[in-house]
């Protein structure tokens, strides 16, 4: 009986622990986000978003499960509301490509524009 509790402590400790962190990288990916975009308007090059998409996302996987899980839930609500808005399918489906690279640890440069600045 002992050895059992023991091990749904060790189990709940560990299950625990993983979601510790998940709100921090939540909060931080949302930032990594926003930084992405901020940089997007910034920079004011045509053709530079799925840079952007692929940055912003990947910056916000690397922090961890919550990071990623929130570029995905902000990346699906920006592209639903840009699709609801007469928006083209083809762009919009372009972006969910690159914000797919970006959160599974592809580099963002493949989709770099030539122009863009080294300093984004």
């Amino acid at each position: 009986m002992k050895l059992i509790l023991a091990g749904l402590f060790i189990l709940a400790v560990g299950t625990h622990a993983q979601w510790y962190h998940f709100p921090r990288e939540a909060v931080q990916g949302a930032g990594d986000m926003a930084r992405a975009y901020r940089d997007m308007r910034k920079a004011n090059l045509k053709n530079s978003d799925k840079y952007f998409h692929a940055r912003g996302n990947y910056d916000a996987a690397q922090r961890g499960a919550g990071g990623r899980w929130m570029a995905e839930v902000i990346s699906d609500a920006r592209e639903n509301v840009q699709g609801n808005s007469g928006r083209g399918h083809l762009d919009s489906a372009a972006d969910q490509e690159a914000n797919r690279w970006g959160r599974n640890g592809g580099n963002p440069n493949v989709y770099r524009p030539k122009g863009l600045s080294w300093n984004y």
